[in-house]
């Protein structure tokens, strides 16, 4: 279930999602922190075979939603792991009342996990802010929904043609339309995408689309020239 995707950094994919109508796909990753502990990311449908995995990376010590739509296996990751810490993203706490968060994050990583991950928060959206991280052992670049790229073969019939308006087929990728344009305050995200090209990222991991293992940086700073 789990594949290395760089030194200490998993991914594993899981069953697509219906949202507004199309089926996205969905994928997770893990660290292997330096404390051995397993930091996850925008965790997918849990399964005994993928618990088991993610166990042999390490003791699950932190569960991470990047955004305030990745929330539906939240609960269930939570109730596995009920001595892991819970991190929420900017609303998703009033969101999910129901779900017992520890802290909700901030552009400062958790003396956690500084030591091995950064991260920084998009804001200036009335929508949704999205918190990016960087693996720093592996020079990996961690997005959500801020960048899709998915494979041209895929994209077929209405669907496709809606997601090539958007940008978000083939190599260079985008944020979707609707969503970039609920920043209605460009200067806060201005300042994040700085702060992700700063990290120099060689390798790029996403949840919806192709991931990258060379020239991130790249494709970063043109995924959000829009911004």
């Amino acid at each position: 279930m789990l594949e290395e995707f760089a030194p200490s950094l998993y991914i594993a994919d899981g069953p697509a999602v219906a949202f507004y109508g199309f089926p996205y796909p969905t994928r997770m990753a893990v660290a292997r922190l330096s404390d051995g502990s397993a930091f996850v990311w925008s965790p997918v449908a849990l399964t005994e075979a993928l618990a088991g995995a993610v166990e042999a990376i390490g003791p699950v010590g932190h569960i991470v939603a990047p955004n305030k739509l990745h929330h539906l296996f939240l609960g269930a990751w939570a109730e596995r792991w009920p001595e892991a810490r819970l991190y929420a993203p900017p609303g998703l706490a009033r969101k999910r009342p129901e779900l017992r968060f520890d802290a909700e994050l901030d552009d400062a990583p958790d003396p956690a996990w500084a030591a091995d991950i950064d991260q920084v928060i998009f804001r200036g959206s009335f929508a949704m802010e999205e918190v990016a991280f960087f693996h720093r052992a592996s020079r990996t670049a961690i997005v959500c929904d801020l960048v899709q790229r998915h494979p041209e073969a895929e994209m077929t019939g209405w669907r496709g043609m809606l997601m090539r308006l958007d940008g978000l087929v083939g190599a260079h990728g985008s944020t979707p339309r609707e969503w970039r344009a609920s920043f209605l305050r460009r200067g806060p995200a201005r300042a994040a995408r700085d702060t992700v090209l700063g990290w120099q990222a060689e390798r790029l991991l996403i949840a919806h689309g192709d991931c990258a293992e060379s020239n991130a940086t790249a494709i970063l700073a043109d995924a959000l020239a829009w911004i």
